[in-house]
């Protein structure tokens, strides 16, 4: 699925390439692709197709198009995804993969296992090296950050205190420094602070599979994996912010959330409930009918190793993301009765109200969700 368009320079650079190396070697070894576009008229979108030799989605399919753009979490193009027969993803790389392999000699391309990329040495402050094999069993976190990055430098001190705080508190844990560093002097002077391992700097390869593999578009990011080495939370740096003690190591996803630490809100339509002003009596029985909705979900995806389809949010304070949604969603000012809106961000800002007199519950969160799912509700579009 090959997601261009004429108007984005990168692309007009990448198709000519990526047709060469489809028309030489690709296409022989079974590739077939299908252009995408988000050109911004017909016109446009013939002139293109017609320089490039695989099929096209006909342009008059935009809500497929549009579909597509969202199913595959396309935030940028040119941008090539390869599926397997099945249909399934192989890989959100392709772009990388045709240039950095134009005769598809590892064609599908199809990218190594967490288990394959870790499978290798560590470094320890004092010089010394520890194998994955022997942190098997124990929770251990992937930390992307780098010294030139400020955010890094304000998370760095902080993640290193619950570190040693869940030691102290006699449980496993260990972490890998995944460097961002532009050179090797100033990974050992950043990583010197650091009380635990280092993926070695001379792994640059490694570093951007592990990268592609979480998907990791900014630092610093926390990666948890469990004690079976299956990936916890790809994206753990806010419960690590919201917990400095450590006590919900190690920090397994929960199935609703705080709005105000909003992981996941800009990719994942969220349903959010908003209740500042609503009594403490109201607030707990709409966050146990939530958490009824939430978990089969949650669990469900969790089961088959998928992506949960649905984020869930809760605020019981006002102030910060909570404000902003309240005046994206038009909601006006909290009062006694709790709102609900689903948020789906990455359709073009795009938001569904629960009505004002609908009552809250178990069963209208659960149909709210029903109907979102069969695009039966009004679409509104951020204010």
């Amino acid at each position: 699925m090959y997601f261009s368009a004429h108007w984005c320079p990168p692309c007009r650079g990448f198709t000519p390439k990526f047709a060469e190396a489809y028309t030489s070697h690709l296409k022989a070894k079974g590739l077939e692709v299908v252009f995408v576009s988000s050109d911004r008229d017909e016109a446009a979108f013939k002139e293109y197709a017609g320089e490039q030799p695989w099929l096209s989605l006909p342009y008059a399919a935009r809500d497929l198009k549009a579909a597509l753009s969202k199913k595959y979490k396309v935030s940028g193009i040119p941008s090539l995804v390869i599926l397997d027969p099945e249909g399934n993803t192989i890989t959100k790389e392709g772009r990388g993969c045709i240039t950095s392999d134009p005769e598809g000699k590892e064609f599908p391309w199809t990218p190594p296992s967490l288990e394959e990329l870790l499978d290798q040495s560590f470094v320890a402050g004092d010089g010394s090296e520890v194998k994955w094999a022997d942190l098997k069993g124990k929770p251990v976190g992937l930390y992307f950050s780098a010294h030139w990055c400020p955010p890094c430098r304000g998370f760095t001190p902080k993640l290193i205190d619950t570190y040693k705080k869940v030691k102290e508190a006699g449980k496993e844990f260990e972490v890998i420094f995944v460097s961002s560093d532009r050179d090797e002097g100033a990974f050992k002077e950043y990583f010197g602070e650091m009380p635990w391992l280092a993926l070695p700097y001379s792994e640059r390869g490694v570093k951007e599979k592990l990268s592609s593999h979480f998907g990791i578009e900014g630092i610093p990011s926390f990666v948890m994996i469990g004690e079976d080495g299956k990936v916890i939370s790809d994206n753990c740096r806010g419960a690590v912010g919201e917990d400095p003690e450590g006590k919900n190591f190690p920090w397994h996803p929960k199935p609703v959330n705080d709005l105000h630490s909003p992981e996941g809100i800009n990719d994942t339509p969220s349903l959010c409930v908003l209740m500042e002003e609503v009594s403490k009596e109201e607030q707990d029985r709409i966050v146990a009918d939530l958490e009824a909705v939430a978990k089969p979900i949650f669990d469900g995806a969790r089961a088959v190793d998928k992506d949960q389809p649905y984020c869930f949010f809760t605020a019981t304070s006002g102030g910060g993301v909570v404000d902003r949604v309240r005046q994206l969603t038009n909601l006006g000012e909290a009062g006694d009765k709790a709102r609900v809106v689903i948020l789906d961000c990455d359709d073009d800002g795009a938001y569904y109200q629960l009505p004002a007199d609908k009552p809250i519950n178990k069963d209208s969160l659960a149909k709210f969700l029903s109907d979102f799912d069969s695009q039966s509700l009004e679409k509104l579009s951020f204010a």
